[in-house]
Protein backbone atom coordinates (compact mmCIF):
# COMPACT_ATOMS: atom_id res chain seq x y z
CA UNK A 1 0.00 0.00 0.00
CA UNK A 2 1.23 3.50 -0.89
CA UNK A 3 2.16 5.98 1.80
CA UNK A 4 -0.24 8.91 2.19
CA UNK A 5 0.67 12.52 2.91
CA UNK A 6 -1.70 15.39 3.59
CA UNK A 7 -0.57 18.97 2.95
CA UNK A 8 -2.20 22.11 4.31
CA UNK A 9 -1.52 25.84 4.24
CA UNK A 10 -3.04 28.86 2.59
CA UNK A 11 -4.40 32.37 2.69
CA UNK A 12 -1.52 33.74 0.60
CA UNK A 13 0.91 32.32 -1.94
CA UNK A 14 3.63 32.37 0.71
CA UNK A 15 1.71 29.72 2.66
CA UNK A 16 1.55 27.47 -0.41
CA UNK A 17 4.83 27.70 -2.35
CA UNK A 18 6.80 25.32 -0.12
CA UNK A 19 4.00 22.77 -0.50
CA UNK A 20 4.11 23.29 -4.27
CA UNK A 21 7.84 22.52 -4.16
CA UNK A 22 7.38 19.34 -2.11
CA UNK A 23 4.28 17.82 -3.70
CA UNK A 24 5.89 16.72 -7.03
CA UNK A 25 8.68 14.99 -5.08
CA UNK A 26 6.21 12.89 -3.10
CA UNK A 27 4.18 12.06 -6.20
CA UNK A 28 7.42 10.86 -7.84
CA UNK A 29 8.12 8.72 -4.75
CA UNK A 30 4.76 7.02 -5.22
CA UNK A 31 2.92 8.61 -2.30
CA UNK A 32 -0.78 9.41 -2.41
CA UNK A 33 -1.10 13.18 -1.98
CA UNK A 34 -4.06 15.11 -0.57
CA UNK A 35 -4.45 18.78 0.31
CA UNK A 36 -6.80 20.56 2.69
CA UNK A 37 -7.20 24.29 2.15
CA UNK A 38 -9.91 26.91 2.15
CA UNK A 39 -12.80 26.66 -0.27
CA UNK A 40 -11.96 29.78 -2.31
CA UNK A 41 -8.44 30.72 -1.20
CA UNK A 42 -5.45 31.14 -3.50
CA UNK A 43 -4.27 27.67 -2.46
CA UNK A 44 -7.23 26.11 -4.28
CA UNK A 45 -6.10 27.84 -7.47
CA UNK A 46 -2.41 26.98 -7.11
CA UNK A 47 -2.92 23.35 -6.13
CA UNK A 48 -5.49 22.74 -8.87
CA UNK A 49 -2.64 23.16 -11.38
CA UNK A 50 -0.91 20.05 -9.99
CA UNK A 51 -2.02 16.63 -11.23
CA UNK A 52 -2.60 13.69 -8.89
CA UNK A 53 -3.54 15.80 -5.85
CA UNK A 54 -6.95 15.43 -4.16
CA UNK A 55 -8.01 18.88 -2.94
CA UNK A 56 -10.52 19.39 -0.13
CA UNK A 57 -11.90 22.77 0.94
CA UNK A 58 -12.97 23.47 4.53
CA UNK A 59 -14.39 26.37 6.52
CA UNK A 60 -11.74 28.66 7.99
CA UNK A 61 -11.28 31.94 9.80
CA UNK A 62 -8.93 34.82 9.11
CA UNK A 63 -6.67 37.00 11.25
CA UNK A 64 -7.73 40.65 10.82
CA UNK A 65 -5.85 43.51 12.42
CA UNK A 66 -8.90 45.77 12.27
CA UNK A 67 -12.43 45.79 13.67
CA UNK A 68 -14.92 43.79 11.64
CA UNK A 69 -18.12 41.92 12.34
CA UNK A 70 -16.42 38.97 10.60
CA UNK A 71 -14.07 38.68 13.61
CA UNK A 72 -17.03 37.52 15.70
CA UNK A 73 -17.98 34.89 13.11
CA UNK A 74 -14.50 33.45 12.66
CA UNK A 75 -14.38 31.32 15.86
CA UNK A 76 -17.48 29.47 14.65
CA UNK A 77 -15.93 29.00 11.21
CA UNK A 78 -12.77 27.59 12.80
CA UNK A 79 -14.77 25.16 14.96
CA UNK A 80 -16.67 24.04 11.85
CA UNK A 81 -13.34 23.65 10.05
CA UNK A 82 -11.99 21.43 12.85
CA UNK A 83 -14.96 19.07 12.47
CA UNK A 84 -14.59 19.04 8.67
CA UNK A 85 -10.83 18.47 8.82
CA UNK A 86 -11.14 15.75 11.46
CA UNK A 87 -13.66 13.83 9.37
CA UNK A 88 -11.59 14.24 6.20
CA UNK A 89 -8.46 12.96 7.93
CA UNK A 90 -10.37 9.90 9.16
CA UNK A 91 -11.30 9.17 5.54
CA UNK A 92 -7.91 10.00 3.96
CA UNK A 93 -5.93 8.17 6.68
CA UNK A 94 -2.65 10.04 6.02
CA UNK A 95 0.60 8.73 7.43
CA UNK A 96 1.78 12.29 8.04
CA UNK A 97 0.52 15.89 7.77
CA UNK A 98 2.75 18.70 6.48
CA UNK A 99 1.55 22.19 7.42
CA UNK A 100 2.86 25.41 5.87
CA UNK A 101 0.79 27.69 8.11
CA UNK A 102 -1.92 30.25 7.54
CA UNK A 103 -5.19 30.09 9.41
CA UNK A 104 -6.62 27.29 7.28
CA UNK A 105 -3.91 25.04 8.71
CA UNK A 106 -5.09 25.38 12.33
CA UNK A 107 -8.20 23.16 11.99
CA UNK A 108 -6.16 20.61 9.99
CA UNK A 109 -3.41 20.38 12.61
CA UNK A 110 -6.02 19.99 15.37
CA UNK A 111 -7.79 17.33 13.32
CA UNK A 112 -4.52 15.50 12.73
CA UNK A 113 -3.72 15.50 16.44
CA UNK A 114 -7.18 14.17 17.27
CA UNK A 115 -6.52 11.37 14.76
CA UNK A 116 -3.01 10.74 16.16
CA UNK A 117 -1.32 11.59 12.86
CA UNK A 118 2.28 12.93 13.01
CA UNK A 119 2.52 16.62 12.11
CA UNK A 120 5.45 18.46 10.50
CA UNK A 121 5.20 22.27 10.53
CA UNK A 122 7.23 24.59 8.32
CA UNK A 123 7.96 28.18 9.40
CA UNK A 124 9.45 30.47 6.77
CA UNK A 125 9.69 33.76 8.63
CA UNK A 126 12.26 34.75 11.21
CA UNK A 127 9.59 34.75 13.94
CA UNK A 128 6.70 32.25 13.94
CA UNK A 129 3.27 33.38 12.78
CA UNK A 130 0.18 33.10 14.98
CA UNK A 131 -1.17 29.99 13.23
CA UNK A 132 2.12 28.15 13.72
CA UNK A 133 2.39 29.33 17.33
CA UNK A 134 -1.04 27.80 17.96
CA UNK A 135 -0.02 24.60 16.18
CA UNK A 136 3.43 24.25 17.77
CA UNK A 137 2.36 22.26 20.89
CA UNK A 138 0.62 19.74 18.61
CA UNK A 139 3.53 19.26 16.19
CA UNK A 140 6.00 16.41 15.94
CA UNK A 141 8.68 18.59 14.35
CA UNK A 142 9.02 22.24 13.24
CA UNK A 143 11.25 23.07 10.25
CA UNK A 144 12.63 26.63 10.23
CA UNK A 145 14.23 28.72 7.49
CA UNK A 146 16.25 31.19 9.59
CA UNK A 147 18.71 29.86 12.21
CA UNK A 148 17.54 32.64 14.57
CA UNK A 149 14.01 31.23 14.58
CA UNK A 150 15.08 28.42 16.92
CA UNK A 151 15.65 31.03 19.64
CA UNK A 152 12.07 32.26 19.21
CA UNK A 153 10.53 28.78 19.32
CA UNK A 154 12.57 27.56 22.30
CA UNK A 155 11.68 23.92 21.76
CA UNK A 156 13.61 20.80 20.89
CA UNK A 157 11.02 20.27 18.15
CA UNK A 158 12.65 23.00 16.04
CA UNK A 159 15.07 21.99 13.28
CA UNK A 160 16.94 24.44 11.06
CA UNK A 161 16.62 23.32 7.44
CA UNK A 162 17.08 26.53 5.43
CA UNK A 163 15.03 27.59 2.43
CA UNK A 164 13.05 25.27 0.18
CA UNK A 165 13.26 26.44 -3.43
CA UNK A 166 10.90 25.30 -6.16
CA UNK A 167 12.90 23.26 -8.71
CA UNK A 168 11.18 24.85 -11.70
CA UNK A 169 12.47 28.32 -10.81
CA UNK A 170 16.02 27.19 -11.57
CA UNK A 171 15.05 26.34 -15.16
CA UNK A 172 14.28 29.92 -16.19
CA UNK A 173 15.62 31.21 -19.50
CA UNK A 174 16.26 34.95 -19.91
CA UNK A 175 15.79 34.91 -23.69
CA UNK A 176 12.37 33.30 -23.37
CA UNK A 177 11.53 35.89 -20.73
CA UNK A 178 12.53 38.77 -23.00
CA UNK A 179 10.48 37.35 -25.86
CA UNK A 180 7.43 36.90 -23.63
CA UNK A 181 7.65 40.47 -22.36
CA UNK A 182 8.61 41.94 -25.75
CA UNK A 183 11.56 43.63 -24.02
CA UNK A 184 15.09 44.28 -25.31
CA UNK A 185 18.60 44.10 -23.83
CA UNK A 186 19.01 47.87 -24.05
CA UNK A 187 17.68 48.78 -20.59
CA UNK A 188 17.71 47.00 -17.21
CA UNK A 189 14.54 45.09 -16.36
CA UNK A 190 12.79 45.77 -13.06
CA UNK A 191 10.47 43.02 -11.85
CA UNK A 192 7.82 44.24 -9.39
CA UNK A 193 5.96 41.75 -7.20
CA UNK A 194 3.71 42.92 -4.38
CA UNK A 195 2.57 39.48 -3.27
CA UNK A 196 -0.19 37.21 -4.52
CA UNK A 197 -2.88 39.65 -3.38
CA UNK A 198 -0.95 42.66 -4.64
CA UNK A 199 0.08 45.83 -2.85
CA UNK A 200 -1.78 49.05 -3.58
CA UNK A 201 1.08 51.11 -2.16
CA UNK A 202 3.74 49.43 -4.30
CA UNK A 203 1.45 49.50 -7.34
CA UNK A 204 0.86 53.20 -6.74
CA UNK A 205 4.59 53.90 -6.44
CA UNK A 206 5.21 52.19 -9.79
CA UNK A 207 2.39 53.90 -11.64
CA UNK A 208 3.09 57.34 -10.16
CA UNK A 209 6.70 57.08 -11.38
CA UNK A 210 6.12 55.10 -14.54
CA UNK A 211 7.21 57.71 -17.08
CA UNK A 212 10.38 58.44 -15.07
CA UNK A 213 11.11 54.72 -14.67
CA UNK A 214 10.68 53.96 -18.36
CA UNK A 215 13.36 56.50 -19.28
CA UNK A 216 15.96 54.19 -17.66
CA UNK A 217 14.30 50.79 -17.18
CA UNK A 218 11.84 48.28 -18.55
CA UNK A 219 9.23 47.25 -16.00
CA UNK A 220 7.35 43.98 -15.60
CA UNK A 221 4.67 44.54 -12.98
CA UNK A 222 2.89 41.63 -11.28
CA UNK A 223 0.08 43.62 -9.71
CA UNK A 224 -2.02 41.05 -7.84
CA UNK A 225 -5.60 39.93 -8.20
CA UNK A 226 -7.91 42.49 -9.86
CA UNK A 227 -5.21 45.19 -9.79
CA UNK A 228 -4.22 45.40 -13.45
CA UNK A 229 -4.91 48.84 -14.94
CA UNK A 230 -5.88 48.23 -18.59
CA UNK A 231 -5.76 51.96 -19.35
CA UNK A 232 -1.95 51.91 -19.12
CA UNK A 233 -0.40 50.84 -22.41
CA UNK A 234 3.24 51.91 -22.65
CA UNK A 235 6.30 50.51 -24.43
CA UNK A 236 8.63 48.84 -21.94
CA UNK A 237 5.86 48.19 -19.40
CA UNK A 238 4.02 44.90 -18.98
CA UNK A 239 1.54 44.16 -16.22
CA UNK A 240 -0.04 40.90 -15.06
CA UNK A 241 -2.29 39.81 -12.22
CA UNK A 242 -0.15 36.74 -11.65
CA UNK A 243 2.32 34.69 -13.68
CA UNK A 244 2.34 30.90 -13.44
CA UNK A 245 4.34 28.76 -15.88
CA UNK A 246 6.36 31.64 -17.35
CA UNK A 247 7.55 33.00 -13.99
CA UNK A 248 10.98 31.29 -14.08
CA UNK A 249 11.71 32.91 -17.46
CA UNK A 250 10.53 36.34 -16.29
CA UNK A 251 12.72 36.15 -13.17
CA UNK A 252 15.68 35.02 -15.28
CA UNK A 253 15.28 38.10 -17.48
CA UNK A 254 15.06 40.54 -14.54
CA UNK A 255 18.04 42.59 -13.34
CA UNK A 256 16.49 43.68 -10.04
CA UNK A 257 13.34 42.80 -8.11
CA UNK A 258 11.08 45.14 -6.14
CA UNK A 259 9.11 43.05 -3.70
CA UNK A 260 7.64 42.60 -0.26
CA UNK A 261 9.76 40.65 2.23
CA UNK A 262 7.87 37.39 2.58
CA UNK A 263 10.45 34.75 3.39
CA UNK A 264 9.66 32.24 0.63
CA UNK A 265 9.96 34.81 -2.15
CA UNK A 266 13.13 36.52 -0.95
CA UNK A 267 14.94 33.22 -0.44
CA UNK A 268 13.96 32.21 -3.97
CA UNK A 269 15.39 35.46 -5.35
CA UNK A 270 18.51 34.89 -3.24
CA UNK A 271 18.95 31.41 -4.75
CA UNK A 272 18.58 32.91 -8.23
CA UNK A 273 21.04 35.75 -7.47
CA UNK A 274 18.53 38.54 -8.07
CA UNK A 275 19.24 41.82 -6.23
CA UNK A 276 16.23 43.05 -4.29
CA UNK A 277 14.67 46.29 -3.15
CA UNK A 278 12.51 45.11 -0.25
CA UNK A 279 9.43 47.07 0.85
CA UNK A 280 8.17 45.05 3.82
CA UNK A 281 4.64 45.22 5.15
CA UNK A 282 4.40 47.85 7.87
CA UNK A 283 3.81 46.99 11.52
CA UNK A 284 0.41 48.65 11.20
CA UNK A 285 -0.65 46.03 8.66
CA UNK A 286 1.24 43.00 10.01
CA UNK A 287 3.04 41.56 13.01
CA UNK A 288 6.33 42.97 11.73
CA UNK A 289 7.77 39.68 10.45
CA UNK A 290 8.59 41.07 7.01
CA UNK A 291 10.55 43.93 8.56
CA UNK A 292 12.72 41.42 10.43
CA UNK A 293 13.18 39.35 7.25
CA UNK A 294 14.18 42.46 5.31
CA UNK A 295 16.64 43.64 7.97
CA UNK A 296 18.29 40.20 8.00
CA UNK A 297 18.75 40.29 4.20
CA UNK A 298 20.02 43.87 4.22
CA UNK A 299 22.56 43.02 6.92
CA UNK A 300 23.79 40.08 4.82
CA UNK A 301 24.20 42.34 1.79
CA UNK A 302 21.49 40.68 -0.30
CA UNK A 303 19.08 43.62 -0.57
CA UNK A 304 18.28 47.26 0.06
CA UNK A 305 15.27 48.11 2.23
CA UNK A 306 12.68 50.87 1.94
CA UNK A 307 10.19 50.89 4.81
CA UNK A 308 6.59 51.35 3.73
CA UNK A 309 6.24 54.28 6.14
CA UNK A 310 9.03 56.02 4.23
CA UNK A 311 7.72 55.16 0.74
CA UNK A 312 7.27 58.23 -1.43
CA UNK A 313 7.72 58.81 -5.14
CA UNK A 314 11.14 60.31 -4.48
CA UNK A 315 12.34 57.70 -1.98
CA UNK A 316 11.26 54.90 -4.28
CA UNK A 317 13.29 56.16 -7.23
CA UNK A 318 16.31 56.85 -5.01
CA UNK A 319 16.17 53.39 -3.38
CA UNK A 320 15.79 51.64 -6.74
CA UNK A 321 18.79 53.51 -8.16
CA UNK A 322 20.82 52.61 -5.06
CA UNK A 323 19.94 48.94 -5.42
CA UNK A 324 20.94 48.88 -9.08
CA UNK A 325 24.20 50.72 -8.33
CA UNK A 326 25.09 47.92 -5.88
CA UNK A 327 23.96 45.13 -8.19
CA UNK A 328 27.40 43.59 -8.80
CA UNK A 329 28.26 43.67 -5.10
CA UNK A 330 24.90 42.16 -4.11
CA UNK A 331 25.19 39.34 -6.65
CA UNK A 332 28.71 38.63 -5.38
CA UNK A 333 27.39 38.39 -1.80
CA UNK A 334 24.63 36.05 -2.96
CA UNK A 335 27.08 33.82 -4.82
CA UNK A 336 29.04 33.28 -1.60
CA UNK A 337 25.94 32.05 0.21
CA UNK A 338 25.53 28.29 0.58
CA UNK A 339 22.67 27.50 -1.80
CA UNK A 340 22.47 23.77 -1.11
CA UNK A 341 18.87 22.69 -1.48
CA UNK A 342 17.29 21.56 1.76
CA UNK A 343 14.33 19.87 0.15
CA UNK A 344 15.85 16.39 0.52
CA UNK A 345 16.43 17.00 4.22
CA UNK A 346 12.79 17.98 4.70
CA UNK A 347 11.60 14.95 2.77
CA UNK A 348 13.68 12.73 5.06
CA UNK A 349 12.15 14.38 8.15
CA UNK A 350 8.66 13.77 6.76
CA UNK A 351 9.44 10.16 5.90
CA UNK A 352 10.85 9.56 9.38
CA UNK A 353 7.78 11.10 11.04
CA UNK A 354 5.44 8.99 8.93
CA UNK A 355 6.98 5.80 10.36
CA UNK A 356 6.01 6.83 13.88
CA UNK A 357 2.31 6.40 13.22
Amino acid sequence: MSKRILFTGGGSAGHVTVNVALIPRFIALGWDVSYIGSIKGIESELISNIDHVDYHGISTGKLRRYMSVENFKDPFRIVKGVFEATNLIRKIKPDVVFSKGGFVSVPVVIGAKLNKVPIIIHESDLTPGLANRIALPLATKVCVTFPETIDHIKSDKATYVGAIIRDELRSGNATRGLNLLKFSNNKPIVLVMGGSLGSKKINGAIRNNLHTLLEQYQVVHICGKDQVDPSIQLDGYQQFEYIHDELPDVIAAADVVVTRAGSNSIFEFLALHKPMLLIPLSRAASRGDQILNAQSFQKAGFAEVLLEEELTDESFITSLELTLSKRVQIVDNMAKQDQTSTIDQVIQLIQKASKRK
